[in-house]
């Protein structure tokens, strides 16, 4: 386990900017929205500090179908999935017992024990459904 980070001016803008942020973001969009709105930080400072809030909890990461590490300021508090829209972003977080009692199932039948799983899924929302009926109409 790493060091607590000190709460710094940089850490604070990360933090901010991630909560106003719609759905998971990358450190790179995060980056280029701080420095939109006139902030001097760095891309590494950003990393950094998104590395850091993930690690106390107070954001949730995921790895997009394209290999990229996205951000999300982090509402559910312990364990939890995600449910995210592959055109908006917009992301719902899941409590899914049926996965963690499967995953624990799973496990057991194959002789493992001290589980960790990462279960996300994408797909496309209800608005950006409308959307495209709307456009193919």
């Amino acid at each position: 386990m790493s060091a607590p980070q000190r709460n710094t001016w940089q850490r604070e803008a990360v933090r901010a900017a991630l909560a106003e942020a719609r759905g998971f973001v990358s450190a790179q969009q995060l980056h280029q929205t701080l420095r939109d709105h006139g902030t001097t930080i760095g891309l590494a400072t950003v990393y950094r500090a998104l590395s850091g809030l993930s690690e106390s909890g107070e954001a949730d990461s995921l790895q997009s179908p394209e290999g990229e590490n996205l951000f999300r300021s982090c509402v559910m508090e312990g364990h939890h999935h995600h449910l995210i829209c592959r055109r908006c972003g917009d992301t719902r977080e899941l409590q899914a017992e049926a996965v963690e009692e499967w995953t624990q199932r799973v496990a057991a039948e194959q002789g493992f024990a001290e589980i960790e799983h990462v279960v996300d899924l994408f797909g496309v929302c209800e608005r950006c459904q409308r959307l495209q009926a709307a456009a193919d109409s």
